[in-house]
C-alpha cells in the first residue's frame, strides 16, 4: 500500500485544538486513501514514503463539500449563452442575439441564470427577446431557477396563449392589457414552456456533469449533493461515472412530485438499486428531494402571515401537510434520506412537522433529515432543528444585503420579518447541525467565496458596517467546519470531514490560511490541490 507524506504546510485537522497543543502540525501521512498519521508521527514516516510532497507553505485541511447544488444545471449554463454576467436587459438581449447567430443549428436557445433584479418586480417581457430572436424559441432561467423568461415563439410552441390560467403550482404574469408577458413563475408555468423543448442529448448531459465536477474539484470540493434529479438524469450520471469523468463524489436526490409521488416510489427504488449495483465509488443515490414551497422573491415561499407588499397572498405551498407526512414515511421505508427545500416560515414549519411525524411513526433510525435554505424561521420553530435532529443546510452567499435582498426580498417581507432571516448563529448555539451549500448555479459554487459572508454578513463592499444581523455571524473555523464536517455529517460519511488516523484522506491545499486573512480576502486564496481519498483531482499550475 503506497504511503504519501505531505510536509511543510500548516495542517488544520478540523478537530478541537487543546489549549496546550503548542504549534499546529505541519505534516500528514496518507496510506491507501486514509490518514495514517498527523504531525510528528507523520514526519517520522517521511523516510519510508513512496511519495513525498513538500507543499512549501499554505494550509492543508479537510476537503470542502457542498450540501446542496445542481451540477448539471451549472454545466448546462456553461454550454449555453453567457447571460449571468449581464448587468442590464439590453446586455441580456444582445448576448442572446450573439449566441443565436453563432448557433444556427440550435432548435431552442436555452440558458441561465439572468439577474431578476434587472426588471421591475422581476418581470421580463417576451417582446424584448423577440427583438433579438423572433423565429426560434428562447427560454432562460432566472438565477433563482423558480422563474423563466421566454420569447413569443417559445410560448407559441408550448401552446400557451392569453386564455391560460394560473394554477396552484404556477403563475403566468400578464401585461396591463391582459396578454401573457413572457415570465413564468414556478412549476406548472415553467414546465409548460420547458416541456415543449427538446431534451438534452446524453452526450451533452455527460459533458455538463464533467464540466461541473471539474469546477468543484478546482474549488477544493470532493462531495456534492445534487439536490434536484429527475429520472432521466440517472442514466447520464451512470454514464459519466462509467466513463470516469466525475471529478467529485455525487449523491443524487430524486425529486418527489406532489401530484404523483406514489407512482414514483417504485422508480426511486429501482434507480437506487441500479446505482448500487453499478458500484461506482463516486456515485450514490440515497436521498429524495421535496420542494415544500417556492421563494420569497416571487412571493411563492409559504408564509405564516401575508406578504407585506401583497396582503392577498401567503405564498404557494407545494405540498399539502398530510401528503408530505405520508410521502416522508414511504421514502423512509425505502431507506432514503429526506431533503426538503423550505424557505418561508410556514414552509419550514410544515417541513419540521413532517419530520416530527416521521420520527414518531417511523421509529428510531439514523435518518439525518435535511431542510435546505432555512431562510425565514419563526422563533418558536428554531429549537426544533436540534430537538428533531434536522440538519439545517444553508447557503452562505445568501446571508448578505445584496440587490436581490434589498430590491426584492425585504419589500416582500417588511423590515420586521426580514430580521428573522438566516438565523445561522442562533441555530448553531441551539445545538443544531449545520451544513453549507451553494445552490449552484444560483450562487457561486466556491466555498472560499461563501466563507467570508458567513463570518461578516457583509457584501463584498463591506456593507453594512458591522454586518447584517450581526448576532448571526459565526467564526471562521466554525464556518470552515460547516463546509467540511457539517457536510460530511449530512452525507452520512462519518469517516470524512476531519483529518485523523483512519479517516478518509479528502484534502484541500490552500496557498494561504483563511484564519490569518481579512475575511474579504478569502475568495482570492488559491486552491493549490485537491485529493479525493488520496487521489489528486485538481492541481493548480504555476
Amino acid at each position: 500500500m503506497p504511503l504519501t507524506v505531505f510536509r511543510h504546510a500548516t495542517v488544520w485537522t478540523g478537530l478541537p485544538t487543546p489549549s496546550d497543543a503548542g504549534q499546529p502540525p505541519t505534516a500528514l501521512a496518507v496510506r491507501d486513501g486514509r490518514v495514517e498519521a498527523v504531525g510528528a508521527a507523520a514526519e517520522a514516516l517521511a523516510g519510508a514514503a513512496d511519495e513525498l510532497l513538500d507543499l512549501g507553505g499554505g494550509l492543508l485541511m479537510p476537503a470542502f463539500g457542498d450540501g446542496h447544488c445542481h451540477p448539471d444545471q451549472g454545466g448546462f449554463e456553461a454550454l449555453g449563452p453567457r447571460i449571468r454576467p449581464c448587468t442590464s436587459v439590453d446586455e441580456l438581449v444582445a448576448e442572446i442575439g450573439r449566441y443565436a447567430a453563432e448557433h444556427p443549428e440550435a432548435e431552442w436557445i436555452l440558458g441561465g441564470s439572468y439577474d431578476a433584479t434587472l426588471a421591475p418586480d422581476g418581470l421580463f417581457d417576451a417582446r424584448w427577446l423577440d427583438a433579438a430572436v423572433p423565429d426560434r424559441p428562447v427560454a432562460l432561467r432566472a438565477w433563482d431557477y423558480h422563474t423563466l423568461w421566454c420569447n413569443t415563439e417559445a410560448m407559441r410552441r408550448a401552446g400557451l396563449d392569453d386564455s391560460v390560467r394560473d394554477s396552484e403550482r404556477g403563475r403566468f404574469p400578464r401585461r396591463p392589457d391582459g396578454s401573457l408577458m413572457g415570465t413564468m413563475v414556478e412549476w406548472d408555468a415553467v414546465d409548460a414552456v420547458l416541456g415543449a423543448a427538446p431534451p438534452w442529448s446524453p452526450d451533452d448531459r455527460v459533458r455538463a456533469l464533467a464540466l461541473a465536477t471539474r469546477a468543484y474539484a478546482a474549488a477544493g470540493v470532493t462531495w456534492i449533493q445534487d439536490a434536484w434529479v429527475e429520472h432521466e438524469a440517472v442514466d447520464a450520471y451512470l454514464a459519466a461515472a462509467g466513463q470516469g469523468v466525475l471529478a467529485t463524489r455525487v449523491n443524487l436526490a430524486l425529486r418527489a412530485d406532489p401530484s404523483r409521488w406514489r407512482e414514483q416510489l417504485a422508480g426511486f427504488a429501482a434507480d437506487r438499486d441500479r446505482i448500487e449495483a453499478a458500484g461506482h465509488d463516486r456515485l450514490t443515490l440515497r436521498t429524495v428531494k421535496f420542494f415544500v414551497d417556492g421563494i420569497i422573491e416571487n412571493r411563492t415561499a409559504a408564509l405564516l402571515e401575508p406578504y407585506a407588499d401583497d396582503p392577498c397572498t401567503r405564498g404557494m405551498p407545494l405540498w399539502a401537510a398530510a401528503e408530505l407526512r405520508a410521502a416522508l414515511l414511504e421514502i423512509d421505508r425505502l431507506g432514503l434520506q429526506p431533503h426538503l427545500h423550505a424557505i418561508g416560515d410556514a414552509g419550514i414549519r410544515t417541513a419540521l412537522d413532517a419530520v416530527a411525524h416521521l420520527t414518531g411513526a417511523g421509529g428510531p433510525r439514523d435518518r439525518r433529515p435535511v431542510i435546505a435554505h432555512v431562510q425565514m424561521v419563526d422563533p418558536e420553530d428554531l429549537p426544533r432543528f436540534a430537538e428533531l435532529g434536522v440538519i439545517a443546510n444553508m447557503e452562505p452567499l445568501w446571508l448578505q444585503p445584496d440587490p436581490a435582498m434589498t430590491d426584492l426580498t425585504v419589500p416582500r417581507l417588511g423590515e420586521a420579518r426580514s430580521r428573522q432571516q438566516y438565523p445561522l448563529g442562533s441555530l448553531l448555539r441551539s445545538g443544531a447541525r449545520v451544513s453549507f451549500g451553494s445552490d449552484w448555479p444560483v450562487t457561486d459554487h466556491r466555498p472560499l467565496a461563501g466563507l467570508p459572508v458567513a463570518v461578516t454578513r457583509q457584501t463584498p463592499q463591506r456593507r453594512p458596517e458591522g454586518g447584517w444581523l450581526p448576532q448571526e455571524r459565526i467564526g471562521i473555523e466554525t464556518a470552515m467546519s460547516c463546509y467540511t464536517a457539517g457536510v460530511a455529517h449530512q452525507a452520512m460519511a462519518d469517516d470524512r470531514g476531519v483529518l485523523a488516523p483512519g479517516r478518509v484522506a479528502d484534502l484541500v491545499w490552500l496557498d494561504r490560511d483563511p484564519r490569518d486573512c481579512d475575511p474579504h480576502d478569502v475568495p482570492r486564496i488559491t486552491v493549490r490541490g485537491t485529493w479525493l481519498a488520496g487521489e489528486r483531482t485538481h492541481h493548480a499550475h504555476g
